[in-house]
């Protein structure tokens, strides 16, 4: 069976169109003509590898899908993926591992780009008693763990706005990226069912970001949550993780934390 790779010209259209730009707007952005980006796209001209890494860098292809674009140029990948206990990641490995431990005791968490869980501060174990075993084995999936009915959905209170706010970041991540397997995880987790164990008790307009709020047996936990990804990262793996670090949305959060924390647990 013959298999044939992509054009490189295919992939650069490709990935203007998904920007929404026209050959107008992106050869103005790259400065170069018109006319050259044309014939780069038809395959009447051939790119450099310097204007491979120019023309990715002015429509934010991600790091991984830069490679394949050289890759497709006839250029060899640039941009390594290790993964993060590699020695050359020790210092990035040991940065994260101090942020997720000194915000004990709330919980925070590192996430690839598929939204697999690849370090956790193990805090507050007790959110997670009643999750069906299978959505807590290695390699966990965030947003399954949160919308799935045998995970935390049931107990999140206002399950319905914080459903809202996962599914439009996963939609926009895969508008990005195209990546078929955000895409696949993106019609799965639609499916579920939104089950709650209690009404909503959410009014958005009195609220300054979409709080995580799920009910405990110390009662009720609010939290707001950060984002925060690597500023100039040239490495696959650092380039698409991030680091999500929950905070208390109130005093009764934090001073039920406190209690949660104290509880011994077998």
């Amino acid at each position: 069976m013959l298999v044939t790779s992509p054009q490189v010209g295919d992939l650069l259209r490709e990935w203007r169109q998904r920007r929404r730009l026209s050959q107008l707007d992106l050869a103005l952005d790259a400065g170069i003509s018109t006319r050259h980006l044309s014939f780069v796209e038809t395959g009447r001209a051939q790119p450099s590898r310097d204007m491979l890494v120019h023309l990715a860098e002015r429509l934010d292809v991600p790091v991984r899908e830069r490679n394949v674009l050289l890759i497709a140029g006839g250029f060899a990948p640039v941009y390594p993926q290790r993964s993060l206990e590699d020695p050359v990641l020790q210092a990035q490995y040991a940065a994260i591992t101090l942020v997720l431990d000194r915000h004990k005791p709330y919980p925070a968490f590192a996430l690839d780009r598929h939204w697999t869980i690849a370090a956790s501060n193990g805090a507050l174990p007790a959110l997670y008693e009643d999750v069906a075993p299978e959505l807590l084995q290695p390699p966990a999936n965030a947003l399954r763990l949160s919308l799935h009915p045998k995970g935390l959905a049931p107990r999140i209170a206002n399950l319905a706005e914080w459903r809202a706010h996962l599914l439009s970041r996963l939609r926009r991540q895969f508008d990005l990226t195209a990546d078929p397997v955000l895409g696949a995880l993106l019609a799965e987790v639609t499916t579920y069912p939104v089950l709650s164990s209690r009404p909503a008790q959410v009014q958005l307009e009195h609220e300054v970001v979409v709080p995580f709020r799920i009910e405990t047996e110390v009662g009720l936990l609010s939290f707001f949550s950060t984002t925060t990804v690597f500023g100039t990262p040239v490495e696959v793996t650092l380039s698409e993780l991030t680091l999500e670090l929950f905070f208390p949305a109130d005093a009764e959060t934090t001073a039920r934390v406190q209690k949660l924390s104290a509880l011994p647990r077998t």
